[in-house]
């Protein structure tokens, strides 16, 4: 059987598309594509041991590992928010629902260097809780604290965002059904909820990563630009930019862009996956609950 043919007068011209093709393509390439060239070239103008030397020079080596840290600690936090937060919101009706879908979509509305500056009145020596932490001799703003804090406020909306839409289309009738053959919460999330949510997790995890690597604004303002201690990759590229030290500069940015190009790559890696079918028939299914049980049927 021959598939239906798109009615002429809904199909663009073919002048219109490609014009549309060539502005995209153009686009692209002069703001996104060039620019990225043009760092890894000017990272290698003075040679392989003068890129090699700025990666290796101790405050780079610092900032690396703090912004590898930070990282690594804000992607667990942002997992378990993302999936309680969209839980709640898909799953369960509640008072200030809204609200919180407004809350989390917070980060995507203020600037990070606003809410650096709210961390800083709220955590700093002169702030609501200074005087309390620092009799605690806690030390959060221009610490590594203050950076994972920093860190967290901008990038926790992602990983929700990612799994809301998604698990509102799906509903819970696969997890209703799990629950009248008597399996438990952890046994509906395992074998139910987390094999249907587990690429937008990921992709999520994704973008929260690469956010949280990338991240200037918030942590410019806690971190108090303090050389081998406080400052991210994103920082140590601008003070290296402002000594006129253009090749580090760039080395290290050229870094941070390959760790950007690496999550990009992971990210096509899952959209591939993702859109292969899933055979339902392969996925276990709980056990059932001895009679006993107040859920058995």
């Amino acid at each position: 059987m021959n598939a239906r043919k798109t009615p002429a007068h809904l199909t663009e011209p073919r002048l219109l598309r490609l014009s549309l093709t060539i502005v995209a393509l153009a686009f692209t390439v002069l703001f996104l594509v060039l620019p990225l060239v043009f760092v890894f070239i000017e990272a290698f103008a003075q040679g392989w041991g003068v890129y090699v030397a700025s990666i290796l020079d101790p405050d780079a080596r610092a900032a690396i590992k703090l912004t590898l840290l930070v990282a690594v600690l804000a992607l667990p936090v942002n997992l378990v928010f993302g999936v309680a937060a969209a839980w709640a919101i898909t799953r369960f009706e509640f008072r200030g629902k809204q609200l919180l879908i407004t809350l989390i979509d917070l980060p995507f509305s203020v600037s990070p260097v606003v809410a650096g500056l709210v961390f800083v009145l709220l955590f700093g020596s002169q702030g609501w809780l200074g005087e309390s932490l620092q009799a605690q001799d806690w030390r959060v703003i221009y610490a590594v604290p203050g950076v994972v804090i920093a860190t967290l406020f901008v990038t926790f909306p992602f990983i929700a965002r990612e799994l809301i839409p998604l698990m509102t289309s799906q509903g819970q009738e696969e997890e209703l059904a799990a629950l009248t053959l008597g399996a438990n919460g952890w046994q509906i999330f395992r074998l139910v909820t987390l094999p249907n949510i587990k690429w937008a997790l990921a992709y999520g995890a994704v973008l929260a990563n690469a956010r949280a690597m990338g991240e200037f604004g918030a942590v410019s303002v806690v971190s108090g630009h303090i050389r081998g201690l406080t400052n991210t990759m994103t920082l140590h590229v601008e003070i290296l930019y402002n000594e006129y030290q253009f090749a580090a500069s760039c080395a290290v940015a050229s870094l941070l862009a390959l760790l950007a190009l690496l999550g990009l790559i992971v990210q096509q890696l899952l959209d591939v996956d993702a859109a292969k079918p899933i055979d339902s028939a392969t996925r276990p299914l709980p056990a059932e609950r001895p009679a006993s049980s107040p859920l058995a049927a």
